[in-house]
């Protein structure tokens, strides 16, 4: 089916879902199948239901006067190898821009992960223009939640760049203290909250990097691969956090106010580094 209006000015995306194909397309493959000498798998048959269906749509929407160009497919599936092997057909039979996004991946982790594996080895092989992340939300949950998850794959693939990134240590038995699970929460939000404003002050900042370690002993090390790292006090360590800018050891910060000195050094870091001062220079 054309899944948006039929705008010829416009792109429009031809989507098939494995839910509702066309029966008499279905019923014609399954017929061409069963003269095999060697039949396909039911899997298969459907595999091959799906890139014909979405194929064929497109050929006949060129047919009335939609150029190929405007043109974008859309294979559903809820299955990771499924959409896998859909797409890599797709892609070897047609030129069109393709859309990739696991249907019903489901809610919370289990969705967040199956997307990924499934859009995360297309997109290594060069397959796909577009992507939808599609998560079954918390009851009462928000809907920003996919956008998120879309560029934050796209972000850690190193496709494109949407908010400075955090790194930040899974916490061992140094690290008993949740201080800098706190620090890492917060400053994550915090950036992501500056963002609509920072992207037009300060281009370039989403690709700055921030780094939240836990302790002394691979800290410090770590730190100094992010533009801006802090290295907390682990378990019976010196309550003392030294940070570092560019590799570099600028300060070391004591006390109740850390979160928030932290999050001035991030500030200024921006205003310094990716102001329109700075870019000028």
């Amino acid at each position: 089916m054309i899944e948006t209006a039929c705008r010829f000015d416009k792109p429009v995306r031809i989507g098939v879902n494995w839910g509702s194909l066309d029966q008499e397309l279905l019923a014609r493959i399954m017929d061409e199948n069963a003269a095999r000498t060697n039949p396909w798998t039911s899997q298969a048959v459907m595999y091959e239901a799906l890139v014909t269906s979405a194929i064929e749509n497109a050929m006949r929407a060129e047919e009335v006067g939609l150029a190929g160009d405007r043109i974008i497919l859309s294979c559903k599936v809820s299955g990771v190898q499924d959409l896998i092997a859909v797409y890599r057909e797709l892609a070897r039979r047609c030129d069109y821009p393709l859309h990739l996004g696991l249907t019903e991946a489901g809610m919370g982790s289990k969705g967040i992960v199956a997307s990924t594996a499934a859009l995360s080895v297309l997109l290594q092989e060069g397959i796909g223009d577009t992507i939808r992340i599609s998560l079954t939300p918390e009851p009462g949950g928000d809907r920003t939640r996919e956008v998120i998850v879309g560029q934050e794959i796209l972000q850690t693939m190193g496709l494109r760049k949407f908010t400075p990134m955090v790194i930040a240590c899974p916490g061992c038995g140094r690290t008993t203290s949740t201080v800098f699970q706190e620090l890492a929460d917060g400053i994550q939000t915090y950036l992501r909250d500056q963002m609509p404003v920072w992207k037009k002050q300060y281009p370039g900042v989403e690709a700055m990097n921030v780094a939240v370690m836990g302790c002394i002993v691979n800290g410090p090390g770590e730190s100094k691969h992010a533009n801006i790292g802090i290295s907390l006090p682990g378990t019976g360590e010196s309550p003392a956090a030294p940070v570092f800018v560019d590799g570099e050891k600028t300060v070391t910060l004591r006390g109740d106010n850390i979160a928030a000195e932290f999050h001035a050094i991030v500030l200024d870091y921006v205003k310094t580094h990716y102001g329109k001062e700075s870019n000028a220079a």
